[in-house]
């Protein structure tokens, strides 16, 4: 398919909820997750949303195997997820980093869930239901809070710890999200 563009914080289409996946299997389901998967794959995501490429649809993917752009992370298996749900498993939450495609060459100490129970569809419409923690479960809500139109820097509590990868982390080479 192809490499579409990443539409960035400030498009109104970011801050939409997303419609749910109605038909599942279908030709247009299927294009949308190559068109979603070439994007990733070009921009080196751990993940990315339908509305990121201008399709407000509840579809995300993630997953992080050897990725340059997290190369301390652990794995998260590449999964697409449709129509998701999300419930903390607990309260305890964890700050850490995190970038965005659509907030390119910034990042912000944003507060997740540290423990996360999700359940959703695949693209042929089987449920996928998963218990996680750790990266895995940052990884799950930062793609899942865009099909709600949630963009990480709305989740930042302290707004000093957040700006330009080049200010925040000098000397150190980011790639632009």
């Amino acid at each position: 398919m192809a490499v579409k563009p990443v539409l960035r914080m400030g498009e109104p289409l970011l801050y939409r909820v997303a419609d749910k996946i109605t038909e599942f299997d279908t030709p247009e389901l299927h294009a949308l997750i190559q068109d979603m998967h070439d994007t990733m794959t070009h921009m080196q995501g751990a993940g990315i949303a339908a509305p990121q490429i201008g399709v407000s649809l509840q579809v995300v993917m993630f997953g992080v195997g050897a990725n340059p752009r997290y190369p301390d992370a652990e794995a998260v298996p590449f999964t697409i997820l449709i129509n998701p749900e999300l419930t903390p498993v607990d309260e305890a939450e964890e700050e850490g980093w995190e970038g965005c495609l659509s907030v390119p060459g910034m990042r912000g100490l944003v507060p997740r869930y540290q423990h996360l129970h999700y359940r959703g569809f695949d693209p042929q419409g089987n449920v996928i239901d998963r218990t996680v923690s750790g990266f895995h479960a940052r990884v799950v809500q930062h793609e899942c809070d865009h099909l709600f139109g949630v963009l990480y820097p709305m989740r930042i509590r302290d707004l000093t710890k957040f700006g330009f990868n080049d200010v925040l982390f000098p000397g150190i080479t980011l790639p632009d999200d």
